[in-house]
């Protein structure tokens, strides 16, 4: 955390807010670039979605959003995942974002002296939603070379450290597969995890689950582990990310008591007709998803080819170490136009850039203006 600094004369804010280093959010100006710096579609939405948002009537932008059909909307769109257990409306919880989301399961469950247990590096904003909340931080390093996944430190750590009053971690959060080091981890034995440590929310970040596969959803059982939660986006797949719209996924008394600490109207009118018609055209997602992996097998070889290191496990994105320095390339890439992104003083991967997947033709052209920069 930041200096306490309070600006004299004005109320001061808690003592966790004072001290907060907030999330950085990205760059302005990216607009009219080829934008691989936050793993976004790179296409946009369906066609399907433009139009709806197209024919929203405008006498309905003054009335509050409706929410109703939409948790149905997400349930039957999960239908393809062939679930082991039916999910039931109560269990999808609706937010602005999954950042959103994360918030508010900091905001339901984190309290000050609580212990959140994660992996490290991982997704920026999990550390400053413990740290508002006062929560103390146990972040488990990937194992290098190749950034496994620290089964054994963090199970350690999730069920006992032999410690006189010890408490388990208040919340658990593993981005599977991980920002930004692409690590995933077998469903099973995060399944395994929850059901050992009862006493602790186990969140399962699965934003980039649909590039390889997985999603804890066709194995989980949230009766037999409550304490289990899915999180879920339309941002990287269905091309959402202006409209921020999020899910989490879980037993309904988990979902509900997140809701509690959100807004009435936090999801507005254009992201939920945008969201309805996104659910309704999987395809649409599907196909996306194949071309970045067609993508992303194009890339690697000619990584593989030209010697350069590089680490591409999962998600829509890799990482790559150039010969120059990272954020020397990354600016020379920007003047390009192209947007990567510089992992500068990131634990195990500083020196590297992420570059998020798109087409075919979009990698072939940041290739060709790669090879240049470096």
């Amino acid at each position: 955390m930041g200096n306490h600094m309070a600006t004299p004369g004005l109320p001061q804010a808690r003592p966790e807010v004072e001290g907060l280093k907030a999330y950085s959010a990205p760059l302005e100006g990216r607009r009219g670039l080829l934008r691989l710096d936050f793993n976004e579609n790179t296409l946009g939405p369906s066609p399907k979605v433009v139009a709806a948002i197209r024919a929203i009537p405008a006498d309905q932008y003054g009335i509050y959003p409706e929410y109703e059909g939409l948790r149905e909307a997400v349930v039957a769109n999960l239908a393809h995942v062939r679930l082991s257990e039916p999910l039931q409306p109560d269990q999808i919880g609706l937010f602005n974002g999954v950042d959103a989301a994360i918030h508010a399961i900091f905001h339901a469950y984190g309290d000050r002296g609580d212990t959140l247990l994660t992996t490290s590096p991982t997704f920026g904003y999990y550390t400053p939603c413990a740290q508002m909340q006062g929560m103390a931080i146990e972040a488990i390093p990937y194992r290098l070379p190749d950034f496994a996944f620290p089964l054994e430190d963090l199970r350690a750590a999730l069920l006992s450290n032999g410690a006189l009053g010890w408490q388990p971690p208040r919340i658990l959060l593993i981005c599977n597969p991980n920002n930004p080091t692409g690590t995933r981890l077998a469903p099973e034995l995060i399944l395994e995890l929850a059901a050992a440590a009862p006493r602790t929310l186990v969140v399962v970040d699965e934003l980039y689950e649909a590039f390889t596969g997985d999603s804890l959803l066709p194995s989980a059982n949230f009766a037999a582990t409550p304490n289990l939660l899915v999180l879920r986006s339309l941002a990287k797949t269905a091309g959402l990310a202006g409209l921020r719209i999020g899910f989490a996924i879980g037993a309904a008394s988990v979902v509900d008591r997140i809701g509690r600490v959100t807004g009435p109207y936090d999801i507005n009118s254009f992201a939920v007709t945008a969201a309805h018609a996104a659910l309704a055209d999987q395809a649409y997602v599907d196909s996306y998803v194949a071309e970045v992996m067609r993508a992303r097998t194009w890339l690697v070889q000619q990584l593989q080819a030209a010697g350069v290191r590089h680490h591409a496990e999962g998600g829509n994105y890799l990482l790559i170490w150039p010969e120059l320095p990272a954020e020397e390339v990354e600016q020379r890439l920007r003047q390009a136009g192209i947007l990567v992104r510089s992992m500068a003083a990131k634990p195990l991967i500083d020196g590297s850039l992420r570059v998020s997947l798109g087409t075919t033709e979009q990698m072939q052209r940041f290739w060709a203006a790669y090879l240049k920069a470096n």
